[in-house]
């Protein structure tokens, strides 16, 4: 990917209210507000809040304002609760399928 490329996509990412980044370690996630990046897709996320999903369940910290190295990055996406769909009559079974394993999944 161009480095124009992760700066518009970055550039993006800031204006969103919250993000979601999903990290390196296992099943370790973050949420927070963008406030800065650099060419190396390092990250200062403010008001962050790590999310891990392990097999005791879910846990969370909040961390308050970090920075995060590019390279234990793999995806930066929007938060899961703010997702929206465009269709508002979306069938509940693919809704369930998109938003949240099944519970038959989980067992």
């Amino acid at each position: 990917m161009s480095q124009q490329t992760i700066s518009r996509t970055l550039s993006k990412a800031i204006l969103k209210p919250k993000v979601r980044i999903k990290l390196k370690i296992w099943n370790t996630y973050l949420t927070g507000k963008l406030v800065r990046f650099d060419n190396y897709m390092n990250l200062v996320v403010e008001d962050a809040k790590e999310i891990y999903f392990g097999r005791g369940g879910k846990r969370s910290k909040d961390l308050g304002t970090v920075m995060i190295r590019g390279a234990s990055i793999i995806f930066i996406g929007q938060d899961r609760e703010k997702l929206i769909f465009a269709d508002s009559e979306v069938d509940e079974n693919v809704h369930d399928k998109l938003m949240h394993r099944r519970e038959e999944e989980d067992t």
